[in-house]
């Protein structure tokens, strides 16, 4: 182009090709492929974007439950079976707090103000103690409650059994069947000199099946839940000599039993059943005298952080299903009277009622007036 300087007006030059004009799209144009690619990926972006700030909203919004109870296989059976049907209706997290019921009680009452536990499980005579220690909340009443066993419903519905059993002897069959033994009929049999070596004991200070075991003796031999004379002054000259060693919970005890070690031993027919599926040579045996009654039961940590939460997953854990799946893959009899198993749990819970029969319950209140003093002397009397 050159400047036609006579009249002022831009011209062409003969032989020159017209200049090119910049061309947008008329409005409702398809848009051009490159722009179509930019768009696609800045709604993909998009998407991604929000599906990662929903994803990180409904993390934010799971909360997490601690429950406190036994480890083992008591802990894989609820983990695995029993929890995950509650976890996912309710889209929480359970975790864990492993401990013997006197672990548990004394991590409840070093936090009492703040705990880190929403509901526990606990033993009996320990359950009665940490409610006198105002550590529990009364469990809400719902229709569940009605369908436990009266048993189970423990201080005026302050917790409530989860798991009904007894505490009895325990037996290694490899060692028995090797040595031509009969199998165990009584507590006395733990002072038999042919078991010497050979006979494991709970602590009766911080294991419960040790304090059932330790009292059933005390009461053979005239004693009562008050007066555990007469128990302590023939310990020594009857099934001391034979104990190989005193463990604080049962944990050690399927190891011992593997490696022949312990051939008789305090314990229920739930621990029996949970080991034999393990593969475990054990067998239970119902002493003469009666075993002793033992319920695990649940309470809501008072004061805990989600007492709605808490007191829901109280209700599940009593509920058919719960206690369905707690029978089935942990063998822990039912404290809710409409459970009745299937298979070969209809014959294991007609068994658990005829040893029921002629089970015996502890005064806890005596007990645990002067537990105190009871540790401290079997610690410094039996396992010195």
């Amino acid at each position: 182009m050159t400047i036609d300087t006579h009249r002022g007006r831009k011209v062409r030059k003969p032989g020159t090709a017209p200049a090119q004009k910049s061309i947008r799209p008329a409005a409702g144009a398809v848009p051009s492929v490159p722009s179509m690619r930019k768009g696609l990926l800045a709604s993909l972006l998009a998407g991604f974007l929000a599906m990662t700030a929903l994803s990180a909203t409904a993390m934010a919004e799971q909360k997490t439950l601690y429950v406190g109870m036994n480890g083992g296989d008591m802990e894989r059976a609820f983990t695995q079976n029993v929890f995950p049907a509650f976890e996912k209706a309710n889209n929480v997290k359970i975790v864990v707090v492993p401990g013997t019921s006197t672990e548990v009680l004394a991590k409840a009452q070093a936090f009492k103000d703040k705990p880190q536990m929403h509901v526990m499980f606990l033993d009996d005579g320990v359950m009665s103690r940490a409610i006198s220690m105002g550590l529990c909340e009364k469990i809400q009443d719902s229709a569940v409650l009605q369908q436990l066993y009266p048993a189970a419903v423990m201080k005026d519905g302050m917790a409530a059994g989860i798991d009904t059993g007894m505490t009895g002897l325990g037996y290694n069959t490899h060692i028995f069947k090797d040595k031509g033994w009969a199998p165990p009929t009584s507590w006395m049999d733990l002072a038999d000199a042919k078991y010497k070596g050979k006979v494991v004991f709970q602590s009766a200070a911080s294991s419960t099946f040790g304090l059932h075991a330790f009292l059933m003796f005390n009461r053979i031999l005239g004693g009562n839940d008050q007066n555990v004379e007469p128990g302590f002054a023939k310990w020594s000259s009857s099934i001391g000599p034979n104990v190989l060693e005193y463990i604080t919970n049962s944990a050690k005890l399927a190891e011992m039993i593997q490696s022949d070690e312990a051939a008789i031993f305090p314990l229920t027919p739930t621990a029996i059943a949970r080991l034999k599926k393990r593969g475990i040579p054990v067998e239970y045996a119902q002493p003469k005298e009666g075993s002793v009654i033992l319920v695990v039961g649940e309470c809501v940590v008072a004061k805990n952080s989600e007492p709605e939460l808490s007191q829901k997953l109280a209700a599940y854990l009593l509920s058919k299903e719960a206690q369905e799946a707690a029978l089935e893959y942990g063998g822990h009899f039912p404290s809710n009277r409409n459970v009745t198993g299937t298979g070969d749990n209809v014959a294991v819970l007609k068994q658990f009622q005829e040893y029921m029969a002629n089970a015996k319950v502890l005064d806890w209140d005596a007990i645990n007036a002067t537990r105190a003093a009871f540790n401290a002397r079997w610690n410094r009397v039996m396992e010195r």
